[in-house]
């Protein structure tokens, strides 16, 4: 990790003593570096896996890589402006851990800052958990370090993902029962009449969770706001799944036949009956087990000789 940094002033450095121990890079840009292990510094090309916590000035956490429980990989690039989040990145190494801060103002052209982002700054708390370096080596050789790198990340997730399950289960006292499949259930509420089977159309609202309690879906205004993950441009309302489609994943076809009418549960699916050793880009890691509550709302029974519905808006295989 370099200490010196070119663009510094016998100003900056003044100005850095009433920056709470920030210093200031390029383009108004403050950082404070906590932890600072020796190594190359990053450059562009490189690949990096980083653990990002995003907040405004004010302490408001607007992201977290640690609510996933992975990594965020990126492809180092070019500084696109100055003081802009590669310039950042460009003062770290394997291992290092900041506080990034960033004006708001610069960071988005004018008139584009989004209503609801308070205060001056963008504040990035930032660890760096691996670096490859591009260098000189060829694409080929490149690229396959990178995949041992995801292969080894993806072991380790599925090798974690039991001790999360029985983590989770015993943190929430939920007294489950498993299926074959490593469903495990708790029905919180009892419906009336038959249950769901395959063919019926479910309509159901559903709010769904990492184990580490972060909610990355819901169809529940409620729970969309509490979270603040509401999507403004989304009518919240219970949706309809068609039982038995081959788009819904495993997990919520083994579920909905467990649930009648008005019914209600708390279903722990994993990782292998969901989404599996691929996740979800940015919003659910490699081999992630996954809970959902699911409340049967309605079942609409097929109507004779009418074609298959496709899902709406239910969580489908990628």
């Amino acid at each position: 990790m370099k200490k010196g940094f070119m663009f510094f002033t016998l100003a900056a450095i003044a100005l850095a003593s009433c920056n709470g121990g920030f210093k200031q890079g390029p383009g108004g840009l403050l950082y404070n570096i906590h932890t600072d292990k020796e190594g190359t510094t990053i450059k562009e090309g490189d690949f990096l896996a980083v653990n990002v916590i995003a907040k405004n000035d004010a302490d408001s956490v607007l992201s977290s890589t640690y609510d996933a429980g992975n990594s965020t990989p990126v492809l180092m690039q070019k500084p696109q402006s100055k003081g802009d989040i590669y310039a950042a990145m460009q003062l770290l190494s394997e291992g290092d851990s900041a506080t990034i801060k960033m004006n708001i103002d610069s960071v988005f052209p004018k008139g584009q800052r989004p209503p609801q982002l308070k205060g001056k700054y963008l504040v990035y708390e930032m660890k760096v958990e691996k670096v490859i370096p591009k260098g000189k080596l060829s694409d080929q050789v490149f690229q396959g370090r990178i995949s041992e790198y995801f292969k080894k990340q993806g072991e380790e997730f599925k090798k974690r993902e039991p001790a999360l399950i029985s983590k989770y289960i015993a943190e929430k006292d939920l007294k489950v029962t498993k299926t074959p499949s490593g469903l495990s259930y708790v029905i919180t509420k009892q419906g009336s009449g038959p249950q769901v089977v395959e063919g019926d159309t479910a309509v159901v609202n559903y709010t769904g969770r990492l184990l580490s309690g972060k909610v990355f879906d819901t169809s529940v205004k409620d729970i969309a706001e509490k979270e603040k993950i509401a999507n403004p441009m989304r009518k919240y309302e219970p949706i309809r799944v068609p039982v038995g489609s081959a788009g819904i994943i495993k997990g919520w076809a083994d579920a909905l036949v467990l649930l009648n009418k008005g019914a209600k549960g708390t279903f722990i699916i994993p990782s292998s009956s969901a989404y599996g050793e691929q996740g979800s880009p940015n919003v659910i890691p490699p081999y992630s087990p996954l809970a959902f509550d699911i409340e049967v709302v309605d079942i609409v029974k097929p109507k004779a000789g009418a074609a298959p519905q496709a899902p709406v808006a239910a969580p489908v295989k990628k």
